[in-house]
């Protein structure tokens, strides 16, 4: 059974490449173009893994964080956030909110999909 990833991204140029990287790696790829589709998505589907970028239309990627967070059904599920935001504070915010990780734009797509490989495959066991 292949692992499914969610990206939540409005760029479709990073859509497509994510995409592309994602389904030559053997994974299952959704997209959601927004914050209010995400949890949509998610609430049809829990994935294994979300790629959320945080500058979103409707609803930005911490709330999106947030929410996912909140939400017991998705308590194993793994959050890369993107931002082409750099600052520290971001950041902080970002793994404050329960991100996993945090990939700074512009990002190599072979980077991030081996990110997504080891963090995928690195599932503890919640007690």
């Amino acid at each position: 059974m292949s692992h499914t990833v969610l990206v939540v991204e409005d760029e479709p140029n990073i859509v497509l490449s994510l995409q592309f990287i994602l389904k030559q790696a053997g994974f299952t790829v959704r997209v959601a173009r927004d914050g209010e589709l995400a949890l949509k998505a998610i609430d049809d589907y829990v994935p294994d893994l979300v790629l959320l970028d945080i500058m979103l239309p409707k609803q930005d990627g911490f709330s999106v964080c947030e929410a996912i967070r909140a939400n017991r059904r998705c308590d194993k599920v793994k959050i890369i956030m993107l931002s082409a935001k750099s600052r520290d504070a971001d950041k902080e915010r970002a793994m404050a909110l329960g991100a996993d990780e945090f990939v700074t734009k512009p990002f190599s797509t072979r980077e991030l999909g081996q990110m997504v490989k080891d963090i995928v495959a690195f599932k503890p066991s919640v007690s």
